[in-house]
């Protein structure tokens, strides 16, 4: 219930609180203007919309720390989190109140990240921003989510890069016996670093219907400030088995051979395997060239996940089904499709008979370019 009381010289307006204490607000000049928001009080609190105006003078670092404790995301999640918000948006917002952060504010702040930063990096911070602010909006802090209808115009993503199986191959055969069967397998299943990274022996099946499984609760490693943990993979549809062609069976089982560790990819030592350290050390020599090898460039620019790309696109070209490509990539089908397209043994035959195929087709000439 609200109510306008005489006050001063004007007149203010009373409402009684969720807690049963009693609000009120001062400041109208004329009767009529105070029953007008005493009317729209009654009316947003019968709706459920109405917002204590008390949540918008809560400081957005406050309001972070509330959200904090409720947001439930993974470890690795939460250390992207943290680094935006630790580095970019806190210092920025946190002490001010929820209702001074608007829309032309934010667009300025975003011209400025546009200056020191990329466009991706931009973009996944004000995501963060938007998610924060929109929960204040849900539960009742702020009217409306600031962050609504902002325009980034960031530039587009470049396009990815793939490679032919002749360029994998070519790659892979200047490494290390370890590594070229990691780049092989990399590119033959799609399986992404943090998978290959994290990929333990007991989920390899080298027998009969060769597979490897993803585990949904320890099936990638995770880099997490510095740290190595084994963890749940990208999504839940991120637990999956790939079926394995059979040159690829051989080539895992040579390894086996080699290796005795737990893990199927090690690095130095038989360290578990580092994303930089392989990035810097093998894979940017292998692919850009390096002078005091003899190596002139095979494919400069193409980065270990496009590997994965690479994968989708032969997929493509081999006219594999779609529900296939879906699964062994790890992603979740979308609508009535998504509900009734189901993976088949037949389906299987053609996807490893294909990849078969392109192996054996992909021998590649003598690596004989030099840097002179």
């Amino acid at each position: 219930m609200a109510w306008v009381e005489k006050h001063g010289a004007g007149w203010r307006v009373r409402y009684h609180r969720s807690d049963g204490s009693i609000a009120s607000e001062p400041g109208y000049t004329h009767p009529d203007s105070a029953r007008d928001r005493a009317a729209d009080i009654e009316y947003e609190t019968r709706r459920g919309t109405f917002s204590d105006p008390r949540n918008a003078h809560t400081t957005f670092g406050e309001w972070v720390e509330i959200w904090t404790d409720a947001h439930d995301v993974a470890e690795n999640t939460w250390a992207k989190y943290r680094s935006h918000l630790n580095n970019h948006i806190v210092p920025k917002f946190a002490d001010m109140p929820l209702s001074d952060i608007t829309h032309i504010k934010i667009k300025h702040w975003v011209k400025g990240l546009r200056r020191r930063l990329s466009d991706a990096t931009v973009a996944d911070i004000v995501t963060i921003l938007s998610m924060i602010l929109s929960e204040a909006d849900d539960e009742g802090y702020i009217s409306k989510n600031p962050c609504r209808r902002l325009k980034l115009n960031l530039d587009p993503s470049a396009p990815k890069d793939t490679a032919t199986a002749s360029v994998v191959r070519r790659i892979a055969d200047r490494c290390d016996p370890d590594y070229r069967t990691l780049i092989i397998t990399a590119a033959y299943t799609g399986m992404r670093w943090g998978e290959l990274a994290g990929l333990q022996w007991h989920n390899v099946t080298l027998d009969g219907a060769a597979t490897i499984t993803i585990d949904k609760d320890k099936g990638a490693l995770h880099e997490i400030g510095g740290r190595l943990e084994l963890g749940p993979p990208k999504t839940p549809a991120s637990a999956r088995t790939l079926h394995l062609p059979p040159f690829l069976v051989g080539l895992l089982r040579e390894h086996a051979a080699r290796q005795f560790h737990d893990h199927v990819f090690t690095g130095p030592n038989d360290g578990l395997l580092r994303r930089g350290n392989f990035r810097s050390r093998i894979w940017q020599p292998a692919v850009a060239g390096h002078k005091q090898r003899g190596w002139a460039a095979l494919q400069t620019g193409l980065t270990f996940h496009e590997l994965r790309h690479t994968h989708k696109t032969w997929l493509n070209e081999d006219r594999v089904d779609k529900a296939l490509q879906h699964q062994r990539l790890g992603h979740r089908m979308a609508g009535v499709e998504g509900i009734y397209s189901h993976v088949t043994p037949p389906m299987i035959d053609h996807l490893t008979t294909t990849l078969e195929r392109r192996w054996r087709r992909s021998h590649p000439a003598p690596d004989t370019s030099s840097q002179g």
